[in-house]
């Protein structure tokens, strides 16, 4: 465990878990510097000083928010002389009580890792939610107790800088290109999501996805107990049969029980069954905690109906994948809309399930012109420029038994603070629209 106390750490990013990194480190004693690309002013007492070479003065260690790329040219100088540069959760990990689940994936890891919590919770097993989703790590350590689990969403970006952190549950969702922008290669991406399973020990359980090739390779990244899931055939773990989703070979619930929607979210419940049957739970207890769950917070989130059509806000969307995903949990008559910023992503893909599926797709924020290129004419295009306009011009072509469908396929930083932001701008304008037509 590194010596906090006295030591001068920079802290670079005050988003959350910036600030939560600062709050941990003061408490063990350390001598902290704040430093923000954009943020100003003073938190928690100490002076947020811009992102300068000046900045980084006399480090002995700095602590990186998952969102500054750990390649920052600021710190080659640093490694060169031997200061340790870190992320959060590596920060957080020593003093983490309690053992670790870490949920990873490109797509559907907020759902399973809040589903995950679920089920513990109603299982009577005692758990804490958090890491990529609500409560950084370094604000867990607090809370965090040796008779609990800590159930933790983790992104490329929190685990490509882990060097300790250790989860006695690991699980990989699926694998599809995203996040190039940072990792400008599949293959770093890939290799930060396999630091999950390559910090675990012999014994430890991995949860996998078997129907995903990148994921089953994770499989030999280290000597672990392994358990797979299935939307495509039965093996031993856990698997989808048409609307039944068998666990240990017993049938644990019929997917009509579920509000979850979609096949991918099949997977997910399937994912956080095996992970919930490792930490405890029986399961009836799991089949009855699942359909109970509702669906989180811009993940295909109902919004409303509106005179027969049906709103849904699924700005967790930032990729590609994830916007197929959604795109397949409705059977058609789908106004879509897309745009933001863009993640270095291919938006061809989308092509032939618009085509099948969409009734046009209403385009917003930077990458607009990219996308309407890429779709070419595969669906009507309507550029819209703002989520205002798009959710107008939806409104006032839909008719009963569509779908207004936001699923950017985009991050959100050109438009919006973060995509929770985005999610509620559309329920906002959503919720206006209904009062408009009471």
């Amino acid at each position: 465990m590194r010596k906090l106390s006295g030591a001068r750490v920079v802290v670079v990013g005050m988003g959350l878990s910036g600030v939560g990194a600062l709050r941990l480190l003061r408490q063990k004693g350390a001598v902290v510097r704040a430093v923000d690309e954009k943020r100003k002013g003073e938190i928690e007492g100490v002076t947020v000083e811009p992102q300068t070479e000046a900045a980084f003065r006399d480090a002995e260690l700095v602590v990186l928010s998952p969102g500054v790329p750990a390649d920052l040219d600021l710190l080659a100088p640093l490694r060169a002389r031997g200061v340790p540069v870190i992320g959060e959760l590596e920060l957080a990990a020593p003093f983490l009580e309690g053992r670790n689940i870490g949920i990873t994936g490109t797509n559907g890891k907020t759902t399973t890792t809040a589903l995950t919590g679920h089920i513990l919770r109603e299982s009577g097993i005692a758990c804490q939610v958090g890491g990529n989703i609500g409560t950084a790590p370094a604000e867990m350590v607090a809370t965090s107790r040796p008779d609990q689990w800590n159930v933790l969403e983790l992104s490329s970006f929190q685990l490509e800088t882990i060097e300790t952190f250790r989860a006695q549950i690991a699980a990989c969702l699926n694998i599809t290109q995203n996040h190039l922008d940072r990792h400008h290669t599949f293959e770093a991406y890939v290799n930060a999501k396999a630091r999950l399973f390559e910090m675990q020990h012999a014994g430890d359980v991995a949860v996998l996805n078997a129907d995903d090739a990148t994921t089953v390779s994770f499989a030999d990244r280290a000597p672990l107990r392994t358990f797979w899931f299935s939307g495509t055939h039965q093996l031993v773990g856990a698997w989808l049969d048409q609307d039944h989703i068998f666990l240990g070979g017993e049938r644990l619930l019929d997917t009509r029980q579920l509000r979850l929607r979609g096949h991918h979210n099949y997977e997910n419940v399937m994912a956080a069954a095996l992970i919930a049957r490792e930490a405890g739970a029986r399961p009836s207890q799991i089949a009855d905690a699942a359909a109970s769950f509702s669906p989180v917070e811009h993940r295909l989130e109902f919004v409303r109906d509106i005179g027969g059509v049906a709103y849904y806000n699924d700005s967790k969307a930032t990729s590609v994948d994830a916007t197929l995903k959604a795109i397949d949990a409705f059977p058609g008559g789908i106004w879509i809309i897309l745009g933001g910023k863009d993640k270095d992503s291919d938006y061809t893909v989308l092509r032939r399930p618009l085509r099948a599926k969409a009734r046009a797709a209403l385009l917003i924020g930077a990458a607009a012109a990219k996308i309407a290129k890429h779709l070419g004419d595969s669906v009507p295009i309507v550029q819209c420029g703002t989520m205002a306009v798009a959710v107008d011009k939806a409104s006032r072509s839909a008719v009963p038994g569509d779908t207004v469908l936001l699923a950017p396929a985009c991050s959100s930083f050109d438009q919006f603070d973060n995509f929770e932001h985005r999610g509620r701008v559309f329920k906002d304008l959503v919720n206006a629209l209904a009062k408009e037509t009471q």
